[in-house]
């Protein structure tokens, strides 16, 4: 066999081996490899494992990951027992229930909505104002306007249940809000990686409980509460919204991420900035969660009590982050 001939063969032979798709399939975009066939869904806190389920009802038919953050976080929007998000979450100062939601897909688009009264699923109204605006946020009359524009129903989102707790509340005449911790928290931030090794993220929340009317926390802020940036990772906060916002933490967490921690390292590094940026860390838990482009996945908390959701092919599961301190 002549040189020619066996160089022509041999290349021949090198691109069956690539396109064979029983092989792993290992691709290189922008200086960082991700495997085919590597999906996965992360989401903050134990309502996250039945979130994961229908997130992973989209990722294992190859589905996209915009699309199964979105219908995982709308489960949980829906769950009325759940006090920390869409209906049945506990309302502000006011007795009313807001909302906030933001998501955010691996080409850099998304779209967010605060202080959204009387809309059950916010996170299907953000990414209607990523996908159907030039904007970014909406917020208040104008967001539920427009959510009422693009065929959502106002629906009354103080539970019976809910609202007994507020009454309660109001009773004690302190009026002191309730700590945020392992048993009274918000938000639900799912991150998730498709089949093509695209990443996105959602966000939503009912805020803090009893929070003076008009607050708005980390959750619909972009960078704050979530953020993806597809060439590196994905991360997503909970907690005291207030100390979130202060380091722009998911932002930071990714771009830790960018310099090369690994998720968990990104989310310790967060941690640590509020710690060093909050003179008063009593009873202010937060939690940091990411996810890199190569599916690799922590989280991070200022106390004990912190965990995550975990689902991909070969595991669905709870897992307790590390942390700072004990309650």
């Amino acid at each position: 066999m002549d040189r020619r001939k066996f160089v022509k063969i041999s290349a021949i032979g090198s691109a069956a081996i690539v396109l064979d798709p029983s092989k792993e399939d290992k691709v290189k975009l922008n200086n960082h490899s991700f495997t085919k066939g590597n999906s996965t869904v992360i989401s903050t806190w134990k309502p996250g494992l039945e979130a994961n389920k229908f997130a992973w009802k989209i990722l294992s038919k190859n589905g996209k990951s915009i699309d199964a953050v979105e219908a995982g976080v709308r489960v949980i929007e829906s769950d009325a027992n759940n006090k920390s998000v869409g209906i049945g979450g506990l309302p502000d100062k006011n007795g009313i229930v807001t909302l906030d939601a933001c998501i955010m897909d691996h080409n850099y688009n998304c779209g967010s909505v605060a202080f959204l009264q009387d809309i059950e699923h916010p996170i299907s109204v953000a990414r209607k104002v990523m996908e159907d605006t030039p904007h970014v946020m909406l917020c208040g009359k104008g967001a539920l306007d427009f959510a009422i524009e693009k065929g959502f129903s106002k629906t009354n989102l103080l539970t019976p249940e809910a609202e007994n707790d507020w009454k309660k509340w109001k009773e004690l005449q302190t009026e002191k809000l309730p700590e945020i911790n392992h048993e009274n928290h918000d938000t639900i931030g799912m991150l998730a990686i498709d089949e093509d090794g695209d990443l996105s993220g959602a966000c939503t929340t009912s805020g803090w409980a009893y929070k003076l009317h008009g607050r708005v926390g980390d959750s619909p802020i972009i960078g704050a509460g979530l953020y993806v940036d597809n060439e590196i990772g994905a991360a997503c906060a909970t907690g005291l919204g207030e100390a979130i916002i202060k380091i722009s933490g998911s932002h930071l967490v990714v771009e830790l991420m960018r310099q090369g921690l690994k998720p968990n390292e990104a989310c310790y590094e967060a941690v640590q900035r509020i710690k060093k940026t909050n003179k008063n860390l009593k009873d202010l838990q937060v939690g940091f969660l990411a996810l890199n482009k190569k599916g690799e996945h922590a989280g991070h908390s200022m106390y004990a009590g912190f965990n995550y959701a975990l689902k991909n092919s070969k595991t669905d599961k709870l897992i307790d982050t590390k942390y700072e301190m004990e309650w």
